[in-house]
């Protein structure tokens, strides 16, 4: 853990234990894994502080919390009105690991955490012994640029300027999460110059 950030390694090690952990309870949830864990399983070298994962209901965050009982609970699982998330956090191996619901209601596939963006736009990955269901970049550069992080967006940027991306898919979220044009620009710029 360089700098305070979490590398692959740290991030698949705790991942690893927490699925392999669940499996051994028999809990099965749907989740996704998002945020900037998601990115840097995908490839993205930039800096992460935890790992997120979205779960589809409430129950799945209650199961997540009862199989990881035997590691430290650093936010017990509960309603948080502010964000209209149910949420859990954990350390496993000196990382915090978060699991928690996003109770919003939108009608679009381009958001990173409420709606049908996770749940539709989702690619899987390599984590220890598990493949695991990660937000596509897309949606995360998009969160990215509105939270204007230059230190999250750009490795975004060059990786997906480097490797491709789904130009429609990154159009809709940078709209629906409201994007300004500026950064719209930006991303225009960058992308159609390889």
């Amino acid at each position: 853990m360089g700098d305070g950030f979490l590398e692959v390694a740290d991030v698949t090690a705790a991942l690893d234990t927490v699925l392999s952990t669940m499996r051994a309870a028999g809990v099965k949830i749907n989740y996704r894994l998002g945020g900037t864990g998601a990115a840097l399983l995908q490839g993205v070298r930039l800096p992460v502080g935890d790992i997120d994962l979205l779960a589809a209901r409430r129950e799945d965050v209650d199961e997540f919390e009862t199989a990881l009982a035997s590691f430290p609970c650093l936010y017990a699982a509960s309603w948080i009105p502010e964000s209209s998330q149910y949420f859990a956090r954990y350390e496993v191996h000196g990382v915090k690991v978060e699991m928690s619901t996003v109770e919003r209601q939108v009608d679009s596939d381009g958001m990173e955490c409420v709606g049908r963006g996770p749940w539709r736009h989702h690619v899987w990955v390599a984590c220890g012994s598990h493949r695991v269901p990660a937000v596509r970049l897309e949606l995360r550069l998009a969160t990215e640029l509105v939270r204007d992080r230059a230190d999250r967006y750009e490795p975004l940027l060059d990786h997906m300027s480097a490797h491709g991306c789904d130009l429609d898919l990154l159009q809709r979220a940078m709209r629906d999460q409201g994007v300004s044009a500026e950064r719209r620009s930006l991303v225009r710029d960058r992308l159609s110059h390889p």
